[in-house]
């Protein structure tokens, strides 16, 4: 379950960095959980990790919208790999919710899978639904094999049984924005995941 390209974040727990959150119109005093430099190491360790299972068979990665798409923009720059891309759309949380509700998928981006290794990429596990749900309907779609990778993987969370095959680092259970994640669709262009606090999480003006 990829052991090796999983990384606890512990070092950075304590580090609290000052940044302005402009598409809030405010700043908030944040936890730094990875930084740039960590971040392009994890992936980079995901890929080689990926590379060496798949090795030369041609493979499909299946980003899932929105979160995921700076990391499979960054993955799939470091597979060697022949690579097909589609990407879908499941959400389970609305705008400023913190906890997830029913999930909404919607595959009208998904390229053919029929007897295709795909490969599911999302930015983060947290109950698993999301993950779980959509790989059994991408293998209902007649994918030949299916496999996923997270960029993070939040403790005590799972509600699932699957585990994705793939890990970048473990983090502890704290809602987290940047490299892609969001609250209420800010945030994802910070170039560090970081985690905010509870009382930051308010409506955006």
């Amino acid at each position: 379950m990829g052991a090796r390209a999983n990384q606890r974040v512990a070092e950075n727990r304590c580090d609290r960095s000052r940044f302005p959150l402009l598409l809030a119109r405010k700043e908030f005093v944040v936890k730094t959980l990875l930084t740039p430099e960590q971040l392009s190491d994890g992936v980079e360790r995901l890929a080689a990790e990926i590379g060496a299972y798949y090795r030369d068979r041609p493979l499909t990665l299946i980003g899932v919208l929105t979160g995921s798409v700076v990391m499979i923009a960054d993955l799939m720059r470091r597979l060697e790999l022949p690579l097909k891309i589609g990407f879908v759309q499941a959400s389970s949380y609305r705008g400023q919710d913190t906890q997830p509700g029913s999930l909404a998928i919607h595959a009208d981006f998904l390229p053919d899978l029929h007897g295709q290794d795909v490969l599911v990429v999302d930015d983060i596990f947290d109950t698993g639904r999301t993950l779980s749900r959509l790989v059994l309907d991408i293998k209902i779609f007649g994918a030949a094999s299916v496999r996923s990778a997270v960029l993070l993987r939040k403790h005590g969370r799972r509600e699932v049984g699957l585990e994705p095959d793939h890990v970048g680092f473990e983090i502890p259970n704290e809602f987290v924005v940047g490299y892609g994640l969001d609250y209420d669709n800010a945030y994802r262009n910070l170039p560090y995941v970081a985690a905010l606090e509870a009382s930051e999480l308010t409506p955006l003006k």
